[in-house]
């Protein structure tokens, strides 16, 4: 009996602490879109999964402009 109760405390803390650590931080999926202002061409990069302090720092960078073509980074 103590073996049964021991298993089923330990099964309920494992699904905890799996599903915990998620709710803490925030994520996106980021990508780089990149538009050419003289044709209006839009170059997208693949999206990448970015969370906490990165997501911050992703989404802290401004526009880079060079030339006519545009980039920055679009998070969802």
């Amino acid at each position: 009996m103590k073996r049964k109760v021991l298993f089923a405390a330990a099964f309920v803390f494992i699904a905890w602490a799996a599903t915990s650590c998620e709710d803490l931080e925030k994520c996106k999926y980021c990508k780089l879109v990149s538009t050419d202002s003289s044709n209006g061409e839009v170059t997208y990069g693949f999206p990448t999964e970015y969370c906490g302090a990165k997501l911050i720092a992703i989404e802290a960078i401004g526009p880079k402009i060079i030339g006519t073509v545009t980039t920055v980074y679009e998070c969802n």
